[in-house]
């Protein structure tokens, strides 16, 4: 039997006491009030007991390391749980790479709860390495290791009833599993129609107007703040109005994010924000788990014991973490030791040189005008814009001075050629980025200044058969990822420090983007509005079609 003597933060009873909690084969036996004069350690305003946080929206492997090491970083944070869509690798190796998942994950110490990816590939108009169709995903939804259908980006299926994606949810509703959302600048009939469709969740809000018409039609809000997207600021006041419907999602966190902390951080602003205390913590500790159904326990009797003690309600700097009744993390450090695991992973051997990212014009003496992606620091969804360029001896080459830089995408699983934009916003003046990370097919993406410079980007992402690359004054930095192109088997703080030296080169190339790897990643993202480009080519979010570089009047 084990005791614990503290300040107990009830979130069922909307109370804060002195307790004594005792706990035995992983389970809360009783919890005893203290009398006034039994305070804990004399410190009553100090050492609470509370629920742990739960992440109701994450993507394992954008933090580049596998389940259970990210579980190492996030049980140091006070998370017990998280609700994770494998939808990465299962675009990368489909069912193989959901059981590697399922696996790993179940060696480490943090419960993660998996979904059935819904839309493997995304989209129809890229190429992915595997296929999920309505079948497989109904006989995975039957597993009783998943535990929902994962966000439906396909958002205009959905609307337009499109028989593949109507099956899948079908699918999902028989089992009684929820649904997950994705459906950005939705709003509403539109939102009101999806959420018809049987979908409960929605984390891509990125205005509060757009939180409000789907909290109105029943639609559970998670408050998003990854790497690249970050809506916290935006969208906390929906906690004010509807804290039953709110949860918290940290989406796709990059581990040097996670490593400075998880939902404790979220938590702590939204409540320094002016939010209701209980309010807060129910939306990061208690909503996640009536709404998925998961076997975490509440810090109550009966209970299984998972919960973590802080040392204050304001900071929410966590001092202990326990799970099953097993203290998995105390005052930063995991109890779990690193494991090196398996390298599963998909990719062909292909090499490029400067002339494979042509984009021709036949008038080298006259302006060409081009659609112009335009990326957003902290933002997901990207804008058009159109430039003149003039060409060289009939290319149209990328030019720094104006922020024009081109963007190719490159398929990693067929021989193809490579799609070829341009883009502004990532302020490069020399060298290029690479990356096999690239939502959600995760083919082999590059920015850069140069057609040089971005095929040696390229090619190295190629050579190491996964990872991201910088290119500086003809100098190659790679982070090798050869876990399906998208993680890493090193411990989180060697590649941690790997990409902050990534993300510092970058910088020094004139990127003033936050986290100019992950905005690059999002730029094949297609289901995201407005301009995107897959390996097929320039895509249109809005018209949800191909559309030329090149604008129809430019003269070529």
């Amino acid at each position: 039997m084990t005791h614990f003597r503290s300040q107990l933060v009830d979130l069922h009873q909307r109370r804060i006491f002195a307790a004594e909690v005792h706990v035995s084969d992983g389970t809360i036996q009783s919890i005893e009030p203290l009398p006034d004069n039994e305070q804990p350690n004399g410190q009553p305003d100090e050492n609470f007991l509370m629920p742990g946080f739960v992440d109701a929206h994450v993507h394992v492997e954008s933090s580049m390391v596998p389940p259970a090491e990210f579980g190492r970083v996030a049980v140091c944070h006070g998370t017990v749980a998280t609700v994770s869509d494998p939808h990465e690798i299962a675009n990368v190796l489909g069912e193989e790479g959901l059981e590697f998942m399922l696996e790993d994950a179940a060696r480490g110490c943090l419960p993660i709860f998996f979904g059935v990816p819904s839309c493997v590939p995304a989209t129809d108009f890229e190429t992915s390495g595997a296929c999920l169709n309505s079948d497989t995903v109904e006989r995975l939804l039957r597993d009783e290791r998943f535990y929902y259908l994962s966000e439906m980006m396909n958002w205009p299926g959905v609307l337009n009833e499109h028989p593949e994606v109507m099956a899948k949810i079908s699918a999902a509703h028989r089992f009684g599993k929820p649904v997950d959302g994705h459906a950005p600048g939705l709003r509403g009939q539109d939102a009101a129609r999806y959420a018809g469709a049987g979908i409960t969740t929605d984390h891509e809000c990125f205005t509060l107007a757009e939180a409000r018409d789907k909290a109105a039609v029943g639609m559970h809000i998670l408050i998003r703040e990854g790497s690249a997207a970050r809506n916290l600021d935006a969208v906390w006041p929906i906690l004010l109005e509807h804290p039953e419907l709110t949860m918290f999602s940290t989406d796709d966190a990059h581990l040097d994010d996670l490593l400075q902390g998880h939902l404790n951080r979220m938590v702590a602003r939204c409540i320094a924000y002016g939010a209701d205390l209980f309010d807060v913590l129910r939306a990061a500790c208690i909503n996640p788990v009536q709404h998925y159904g998961l076997p975490v326990g509440q810090l109550r009797v009966g209970d299984r014991a998972d919960f973590i003690r802080v040392h204050d309600l304001v900071d929410f700097r966590v001092q202990e973490t326990w799970i099953k009744g097993e203290r998995v993390a105390r005052n930063g450090k995991c109890s779990f030791p690193h494991h090196k695991t398996a390298t599963p992973n998909r990719f062909r051997q292909a090499r490029f040189t400067p002339d494979d990212f042509r984009i021709d014009s036949d008038h080298h003496d006259s302006q060409v005008t081009v659609r112009v992606i335009v990326a957003e620091d902290g933002e997901l969804v990207t804008k058009e814009t159109h430039t003149a360029l003039v060409p060289t001896k009939n290319i149209l080459e990328p030019d720094p001075i104006s922020d024009t830089l081109l963007l190719t995408v490159c398929n990693r699983y067929a021989d193809a050629p490579p799609a070829i934009a341009f883009v502004t916003g990532f302020e490069l003046n020399r060298g290029a980025i690479a990356s096999s990370i690239a939502h959600d097919s995760h083919q082999v993406i590059a920015v850069g200044a140069s057609r040089k410079d971005i095929s040696q980007a390229i090619n190295a992402i190629f050579e190491a058969q996964g990872g991201m690359t910088a290119i500086v004054d003809n100098r190659i930095e790679t982070l090798s990822l050869p876990i399906a192109g998208l993680m890493s088997n090193m411990p989180a703080h060697e590649v941690a420090n790997r990409y902050q030296t990534l993300t510092g080169l970058a910088h020094q190339l004139g990127s003033n983007l936050r986290a100019p790897y992950m905005t690059l990643a999002f730029m094949a993202l297609l289901v995201i509005p407005e301009l995107k480009l897959s390996d097929r080519g320039l895509f249109d979010s809005r018209s949800f079609c191909f559309t030329p570089v090149k604008l129809p009047n430019a003269k070529s």
